[in-house]
């Protein structure tokens, strides 16, 4: 991520955090990340996985759009990149994202929020993606919906893969 897209993170970030009234340590210490981290995140500095801000945005009860909802560039790490398209505003919360894989990535993902579901369409290259232990190979054209609730995974083999990523919200969310 470049200079300008962590700041502005960290400006929003920290600016979630205070409208929930919470302290750094309290957040560091819900999302599971050391309070200097945190620290350098708001600051602006860092590198930020995309489990960490995942954890962020579940733990400060936010559509995860909505935390990187000011990055104009794609995020990313292991091979994986993701940007988000728009936001729905009606409810339930629905978030649009473009996704790349890399030949030869497995990404384990973390359980989201209770409720929340997956819908992958896959644009080229060869994905299987879906729950761990669960999970469905798709051909370009083809898309599979899963619960996100739960970890789950995406893996690509030989050759790299693009897909449209809508993430719907459940209407229960988990507070900390």
């Amino acid at each position: 991520m470049d200079e300008h897209s962590l700041s502005t993170l960290g400006q929003h970030l920290q600016s979630l955090r205070q409208a929930q009234g919470w302290s750094l340590s309290y957040l560091a210490n819900a999302a599971g990340i050391a309070k200097s981290n945190l620290s350098r995140l708001e600051q602006g500095n860092g590198n930020p996985t995309l489990d960490t801000l995942w954890r962020l945005a579940v733990q400060l009860n936010v559509p995860f759009g909505t935390l990187v909802a000011p990055i104009t560039m794609p995020l990313g790490e292991d091979g994986v990149q993701v940007q988000l398209i728009d936001q729905g505003k009606d409810s339930p919360q629905v978030d649009a994202y473009w996704m790349r894989c890399a030949p030869h990535t497995l990404r384990h993902a973390e359980a989201h929020t209770p409720g929340t579901q997956e819908t992958l369409t896959l644009i080229s290259g060869w994905l299987e993606a879906g729950p761990e232990g669960a999970t469905t190979a798709l051909a370009p054209g083809e898309s599979v919906t899963f619960p996100a609730d739960e970890p789950h995974l995406y893996r690509t083999h030989d050759g790299e893969a693009t897909m449209l990523l809508t993430v719907t919200y459940g209407t229960q969310r988990n507070t900390p």
